[in-house]
């Protein structure tokens, strides 16, 4: 673990009307997605028991809680075992929900929460607080990625894929406080206009749309990685608590 005393970040000015651009830009992006949405959340309904939605409390601005919906791609109770992520192959995932999460598409009804200011189109990804509780303890800094609302979507969200251990999070933390210094009207467009293109370019690099837009990092080559280092051994994370799944 580095050890190292690090700045608090500045926070963009941007984030002072950031929350009125997005409340404009969702309803925009609800009209243009909604048939999507609204087929597979008929093929959720046809295809497997269950309701269409669940939610997750997950940490906010702040580390505020907050509900997060999704729609469904899990089979019900799946975490009747104890609180886990989600692993490549992940047998409690359906076969819709498989697309589903390929795509991203079972996040799109998150634009409700972006409607209710308790997250941005781009931010942090929002984590669970069982999770936020042993990664603050075993990241430094951790927290600061909570200085803003968390996003649907977002530098690290775009650049890495799944965290599955403490270097992944570490990494994207990285990212994160990038972004909370640099966002900007004309970066928020970039990085929406590369997840778009992410997302209809699935079969090709995952780089390749965010080279487009100029929005590919690495943790490696951010200027906050001189601050905080970059942790390299693979450490898996337990929740402490085995909460149910709502």
């Amino acid at each position: 673990m580095v050890d190292v005393f690090l700045q608090y970040p500045n926070v963009s000015h941007y984030f002072c009307i950031k929350r009125y651009v997005d409340f404009v830009f969702v309803f925009f992006i609800a009209v243009v997605l909604s048939p999507l949405i609204l087929f597979f959340m008929l093929l959720v309904f046809l295809t497997s028991r269950g309701p269409i939605f669940y939610s997750q409390i997950r940490c906010g601005k702040n580390g505020k809680p907050f509900k997060m919906y999704k729609i469904r791609s899990m089979i019900v109770d799946a975490e009747t075992d104890g609180i886990s992520w989600s692993g490549e192959n992940d047998q409690r995932v359906t076969a819709v929900g498989r697309v589903m999460r390929k795509l991203h598409i079972d996040e799109l009804v998150q634009l409700y929460n972006v409607l209710r200011g308790e997250m941005a189109l781009v931010g942090p990804r929002p984590e669970r607080p069982e999770f936020v509780d042993i990664l603050k303890e075993q990241i430094p800094y951790y927290e600061y990625r909570m200085l803003v609302l968390p996003g649907m979507s977002g530098f690290a969200q775009l650049n890495y894929s799944a965290d599955t251990g403490l270097e992944d999070v570490h990494r994207k933390l990285i990212l994160d406080m990038e972004y909370i210094e640099d966002a900007s009207f004309c970066l928020d467009m970039r990085m929406l206009a590369g997840t778009f293109l992410q997302f209809i370019c699935t079969k090709f690099s995952k780089s390749f749309p965010l080279k487009i837009f100029g929005v590919y990092r690495t943790a490696e080559n951010s200027r906050w990685v001189k601050q905080i280092g970059l942790l390299n051994q693979h450490q898996s994370i337990v929740p402490k608590t085995t909460n149910k799944t709502q």
